[in-house]
């Protein structure tokens, strides 16, 4: 291991910034896109409903390197050229978005019916008893399966290899064919990937504990 971080740690940091990289834009952009799903599949209005589970149950029975190839070799054929990280990012960020969507809407699920009805009441619209009053305590439920999606997300971003996106996994092919070093280049691999999820996990679990306090 060590003599393939002498030789090729140039390589294994660039894949490992590019991993992390798409990993935080997807991450980003999953959370926001699955949580407004979430919120259409709880609306009132039955139109968002629909879009809303149509959207998440194609999504999430799509294998995400189906989704990655469409926008990498289908997209460019015939709306615009992307490259491999785009075309890799874009399909995560849609993959996780369904699943995270259905992790919100249980949280939202979860919270008391009381809550929304009290707020309109109170003269709030859907939107935002939605916003300041039920997303806040949904989320502080839906923390955990969160973390694990987030954790997922990361060892997903590995999608990106099949597409030339220079990541981590990329990097890693590359250099197991160089080197000739298969097991001792997968295993930097594997560490590189445990240096992105292992304070990733420990964070969550911390916000978990803080917000149960």
């Amino acid at each position: 291991m060590i003599s393939i971080f002498q030789n090729y740690g140039g390589e294994l940091l660039q894949g490992f910034g590019q991993t992390l990289l798409c990993s935080v834009i997807a991450l980003f952009f999953s959370l926001i896109i699955g949580s407004m799903f979430a919120i259409f599949e709880t609306t009132p209005i039955k139109f968002l409903r629909v879009i809303a589970r149509i959207y998440i149950e194609v999504f999430r029975n799509i294998p995400l390197l189906v989704i990655t190839m469409f926008f990498f070799v289908v997209i460019p054929m015939f709306v615009v050229k992307i490259g491999g990280f785009t075309a890799g990012t874009i399909g995560l960020t849609i993959y996780t978005s369904a699943f995270i969507a259905e992790t919100v809407r249980a949280g939202i699920q979860s919270v008391d019916p009381g809550q929304m009805e009290g707020a309109r009441a109170n003269g709030l619209s859907f939107w935002q008893a939605m916003r300041y009053i039920v997303l806040p305590q949904a989320f502080r439920y839906v923390i955990p399966p969160l973390g694990n999606q987030f954790i997922n997300l990361v060892k997903n971003s590995s999608v990106l290899a099949f597409v030339a996106g220079f990541d981590l996994m990329y990097q890693g092919n590359v250099i197991a064919s160089d080197s000739l070093s298969t097991m001792s280049t997968y295993m930097c691999v594997g560490v590189l990937y445990l240096v992105i999820t292992m304070p990733l996990s420990y964070w969550m679990r911390h916000l978990e504990k803080k917000l149960a306090s």
